[in-house]
């Protein structure tokens, strides 16, 4: 990967960190601009250091629940990571709790995608 889709990445991040903010039903808070950044940079982080680790931990029940529960213990984690984030940043709240990481999950995923439609590349 190189830098400038790293910082496209970043950037469309912490745009759909603003735009769910505003959504109130969601129950996502984060404060201002950069603190949108920095959320994005953490949720970054946590991505490529600790959803590995949850991938292994969850690994079993995943294989196990494929033809089940297509994809949803990797939902888990990324509500996990979601939360995580969350706890870690000051000036990025969950209102709802885990029902707020849930939703914003989904949401940041479903705003990200949308965003990455409409860039040019």
């Amino acid at each position: 990967m190189n830098i400038i889709a790293l910082l496209v990445a970043w950037l469309v991040t912490a745009v759909s960190f603003l735009i769910i903010s505003k959504i109130p039903l969601i129950g996502v808070e984060v404060d201002s601009l950069n603190k949108s950044f920095v959320s994005a940079a953490v949720l970054g982080i946590i991505n490529v250091l600790v959803r590995p680790i949850f991938s292994l931990f969850f690994l079993i029940p995943n294989v196990l629940t494929l033809t089940l529960f297509q994809g949803l213990f990797t939902f888990i984690i990324s509500v996990i990571c979601f939360g995580l984030a969350a706890f870690l940043v000051q000036g990025f709240r969950l209102r709802y709790g885990i029902w707020s990481a849930i939703m914003g999950a989904l949401t940041l995923s479903f705003v990200s995608s949308i965003i990455y439609h409409i860039l040019p590349f």
